[in-house]
């Protein structure tokens, strides 16, 4: 399993994937584009659109942004009234052309493809398993483990799929594509959203709800955890693969990743946001003139915190939603040059003021950092950061790109010695329950308490005694 370490030079967390897929709509790959489009945030390295007309799979790939990869002329040759698709950020294996998906499997029953939101926890097991057996793998990406699973099990499409998922440890919900149906998978941890939608005489799925609008998607449900859903011609059925599930929502989906208009678990992300900015005013009062959020997913939390305290909800800092993907480079220069382009602050509303800055989450503390300095040379008088959720030190293995402990900085520092470092008036994070508090129990909180709600097979043992060899 290749551990990706670019996400820690930015100081943020990076975005997991998005699948979406519809069945028996008219241009299905135009709708797919679109959803995929309300899923850009889930994934900016590279998308894929596969379409199933007749008898045959079309498919196109390719590195960058949903309107980078695919033009008009391109869209129209994905031809069909089934499609899937996916935005990527690589986890597990990597970037480059061959790990973008929807990945295709040949088989002589017939071909299918697969687009995977998650990480498989047992894919390195799986994997030397699975060659010792002949399987030949054609990407690096853990996805292409579900197709070989499933080539190896007896019976029918939909009975392989059912033997094959059991085996798989971790978090994913992912999609199937054959010429004749679509099989919509949730993991049985429910670690990862997958949601479904009525489109005309046709079905949609998608990672977030928030896709379904745009293509006119009546919201229908949430999967279930171990549940598959199947859709064909004959209508839409759902089995249950396994009854040894739990609810354990990567509680990251709601503080970070998902778009503040989706619902997971039937709850809205801008309330759940909403509410933990509540709480924080609640729970770390200080005298303060302003509240500002650091956009786009903490301006949520900061209008909770100032309908709490109080205080005016100010738009300190602006976002530039135009800048493009650079190259990352590690030098300090280099990161704040970085932060300076997607963030300014306003002098005419933060000068001589008290600050409370309001943000998801603090990972490595850098991007923290330069965001207060930001603050203090516009003209801030104090600045107070307040986060939107526990202190991050544990690593996750599910698709959220926290792989070490060494560039976790709650791993190191209480909540003074961090306002110290970021040059912070005062620091303060919401505990476990006040989080419990915001977004219920059934959360995976594993990057806040180090407890795994699944067998994460030696992979913690790993990380440590890389880090110590570092």
């Amino acid at each position: 399993m290749k551990m990706e370490k670019e996400y820690f030079l930015s100081g943020k967390i990076n975005e997991e994937c998005g699948v979406f897929g519809v069945f028996n709509v008219e241009a299905a790959s135009q709708l797919t584009y679109y959803g995929l489009h309300s899923l850009q945030h889930r994934g900016q390295e590279g998308a894929g659109i596969a379409s199933a007309n007749k008898d045959m799979i079309i498919r196109h790939r390719g590195e960058g942004l949903v309107t980078e990869v695919f033009t008009e002329k391109k869209l129209k040759t994905l031809l069909g009234e089934i499609s899937i698709g996916h935005v990527r950020y690589s986890t597990t294996g990597g970037g480059g052309i061959d790990n973008v998906q929807p990945i295709l499997i040949r088989s002589h029953k017939g071909d299918f493809v697969i687009a995977h939101n998650g990480n498989i926890v047992n894919a390195e097991k799986l994997k030397i398993e699975l060659e010792s057996m002949g399987s030949v793998f054609q990407c690096t990406s853990d996805s292409e483990i579900i197709g070989h699973l499933i080539q190896r099990e007896e019976g029918s499409f939909e009975e392989k799929i059912i033997k094959a998922l059991p085996k798989l440890e971790g978090a994913f919900s992912f999609l199937i594509m054959t010429t004749e149906a679509i099989y919509a998978i949730r993991d049985k941890n429910g670690l990862r959203p997958l949601s479904m939608a009525k489109i005309g005489e046709g079905y949609g799925f998608s990672s977030e709800t928030s896709a379904f609008e745009i293509v006119g998607g009546e919201f229908l449900r949430g999967l279930k955890p171990g549940e598959m859903v199947i859709v064909t011609k004959e209508g839409i059925k759902s089995k249950n693969y396994t009854l040894a599930t739990q609810n354990k929502m990567c509680a990251m989906e709601y503080i970070y990743f998902s778009r503040p208009d989706s619902v997971i678990n039937s709850l809205n992300v801008h309330n759940s946001r909403r509410m933990a900015g509540k709480i924080l005013a609640r729970e770390y009062q200080v005298e303060a003139d302003i509240v500002i959020g650091v956009p786009d997913s903490s301006l949520s939390a900061a209008m909770g915190y100032s309908d709490f305290s109080g205080l005016p909800y100010e738009m300190g800092l602006i976002k530039n939603r135009y800048v493009g993907r650079t190259f990352i480079k590690p030098s300090q220069q280099q990161r704040e040059r970085g932060v300076k382009m997607k963030l300014s602050a306003m002098e005419s509303v933060v000068k001589g003021k008290r600050v409370v800055l309001i943000d998801d989450s603090i990972v490595r503390g850098t991007t923290s950092k330069l965001i207060v300095k930001l603050l203090k040379e516009a003209g801030a008088k104090e600045v107070h950061m307040r986060i939107a959720s526990p202190p991050i030190i544990s690593p996750c293995f599910y698709g959220v790109d926290t792989s070490t402990y060494n560039e976790l900085i709650s791993t190191r520092l209480n909540e003074k010695e961090l306002a110290k470092y970021i040059e912070a008036d005062s620091v303060a994070f919401l505990t476990e329950s006040n989080l419990e508090e915001a977004l219920g129990e059934n959360i995976c909180k594993a990057c806040f308490t180090e407890k795994y709600p699944t067998e994460i097979f030696g992979l913690l043992d790993k990380i440590k005694k890389e880090g110590k060899n570092e």
